[in-house]
């Protein structure tokens, strides 16, 4: 068994949708709900929910095509995707960074002797927002990192508005980020990873 698949907030979440069934007999196998991590064969869906969610609001994504098929390629077990009978409806991308706070360099490089997860993007399609989805993921994304010996804490920039967003969600602010985009400027956010032993003892990990 992967390590992955040991992992019990990785598992298929199998729910009863009304749609999914005819005269008592399913129409389909796929699961009403599924996480997994994504592979670069969901880079183009990826791409097409980042793409509408972004660029209304800032101009611009985060992660750009080949950017999203580089990270999903040098470290797919980083993202995190929610499907609904086999259509992605959210996901993370994440990568390693190895420094204290992030830098311009931390956009685009992963840095496989790291010990902090940086998020680089979340993402909802349009269809499904308001619903709380963010949210839920963000904290199974999370529960995921602490099952994975080499994270020690979580790391993202945001801006403003998104502040109150990720404190909900358990980070807290460190203070204006040193990373720019055109003349966009950021949060940097932190969320400590209580790390592999911790889960150990607690869930079975």
């Amino acid at each position: 068994m992967s390590a992955l698949s040991a992992l019990p907030f990785l598992k298929p979440v199998h729910l009863r949708s009304p749609r999914s069934s005819l005269g008592g007999q399913r129409r389909h196998t796929l699961p009403a709900s599924e996480f997994r991590c994504l592979s670069p064969e969901d880079a183009i869906s990826v791409f097409e929910i980042e793409r509408e969610a972004f660029i209304s609001v800032s101009g611009d994504c985060p992660l750009h095509l080949d950017e999203i098929r580089h990270f999903l390629n040098l470290c797919p077990e980083l993202s995190l995707g929610w499907f609904e009978e086999g259509r992605l409806v959210a996901f993370i991308i994440g990568s390693l960074w190895d420094q204290e706070r992030l830098s311009q360099e931390a956009l685009t490089l992963h840095k496989p002797q790291g010990t902090a997860v940086h998020i680089h993007v979340l993402a909802v399609h349009r269809t499904f927002r308001q619903q709380g989805k963010g949210s839920i993921l963000m904290w199974r994304y999370l529960q995921y990192l602490r099952c994975l010996p080499f994270a020690r804490r979580a790391l993202l920039m945001c801006e403003d508005f998104l502040v109150p967003f990720y404190q909900k969600c358990g980070f807290e602010a460190l203070g204006p980020c040193e990373v720019t985009v055109r003349e966009l400027a950021f949060i940097e956010m932190q969320h400590p990873v209580r790390g592999h032993a911790f889960m150990r003892r607690n869930s079975g990990c």
